[in-house]
């Protein structure tokens, strides 16, 4: 197998050059835009600067690479930056994957695309993959125009939508909902939560996993993939107080409404991950799991 993956600069991306490469029969070349931030920990691993919004640098890099899987995690994910921004949102996650799509045709290679929850209305959940979207964002509109992008290819793929996903990364600038709520009461910082938004919180190592089982078994078609439990923020943030034992007092439990963010969240979501369980062997951690993994590689513990 070889594996191009774009966006390896990104959380999930650097997830998948750690497990990606210590896979025995797999030729892994990471892609991301700028310089390579993991050349100091994976020095075998190839990388090639990709901006997959061009599209003439796409069909260069994988006519030359003829990769026989392609797995896309890079996209523009900050939610009300798309929603402000709204041309930039759909070059980086529309046009690109009409890119990628193309010259993966060309090339009869397997295209594996990252896609979100956010594709629905969140008035119900949680979601199995036959379920009909309905995004109330332009986020969760750019990502379902790509997912039908990625339909119409005449190459093989699959798209593996996912939940919240947390994680610790290599000069990574973003924070997650773990490092957060931590960081916050350490300080003595009082902090709102939201607690009427459900998510199936999922752990990058997890979705990492999720992507090479569905490379591995050459799967076609729509999966989902999270943790398996339904969580509030609120919910997630008192569990993380719990695990380092930190004052629960200071967290103050607010409706969505108590934001003023450019961009509409869907109210629930999260996944039925049964399909990914039986056909691909998917088996997420814990929330509680996910903390400790987090406090272990932050050494916080």
């Amino acid at each position: 197998m070889k594996i191009l993956l774009t966006g390896s600069n990104g959380l999930l991306g650097q997830k998948l050059v750690a497990l990606l490469h210590q896979q025995p029969d797999v030729e892994l070349l990471a892609t991301s835009r700028g310089r390579n931030k993991l050349a100091s920990l994976y020095s075998s691993v190839r990388f090639v600067s990709l901006d997959v919004t061009d599209s003439a640098q796409v069909q260069h890099v994988i006519l030359q690479e003829q990769p026989t899987h392609l797995i896309h995690t890079a996209a523009m994910t900050n939610v009300d930056e798309c929603e402000l921004n709204q041309q930039a949102c759909w070059e980086q996650n529309v046009t690109a994957v009409q890119n990628l799509v193309a010259a993966c045709e060309q090339t009869n290679t397997h295209l594996l695309h990252v896609s979100t929850d956010f594709i629905f209305s969140g008035e119900v959940g949680p979601l199995s993959e036959e379920a009909a979207p309905g995004p109330v964002n332009f986020y969760g509109k750019s990502k379902l125009a790509a997912e039908q992008a990625v339909q119409a290819c005449k190459s093989p793929w699959a798209i593996l939508r996912t939940v919240l996903v947390y994680g610790t990364a290599h000069e990574y600038g973003r924070t997650n909902i773990v490092l957060w709520v931590r960081e916050s009461l350490r300080a003595g910082k009082q902090i709102s939560v939201v607690s009427d938004q459900y998510r199936t919180p999922t752990l990058a190592e997890d979705l990492a996993l999720g992507c090479w089982l569905a490379a591995k078994h050459d799967a076609t078609g729509i999966y989902h993939l999270s943790g398996r439990e339904m969580l509030t923020p609120y919910q997630m943030a008192l569990q993380v107080a719990d695990y380092f034992h930190l004052d629960k007092s200071l967290l103050v439990q607010v409706d969505a409404s108590t934001f003023t963010q450019p961009a509409r969240r869907p109210a629930r979501t999260g996944f039925i991950i049964e399909k990914a369980e039986r056909d691909l062997g998917y088996q997420p951690h814990s929330f509680q799991e996910g903390i400790a993994l987090l406090a272990q590689q932050m050494q916080l513990a």
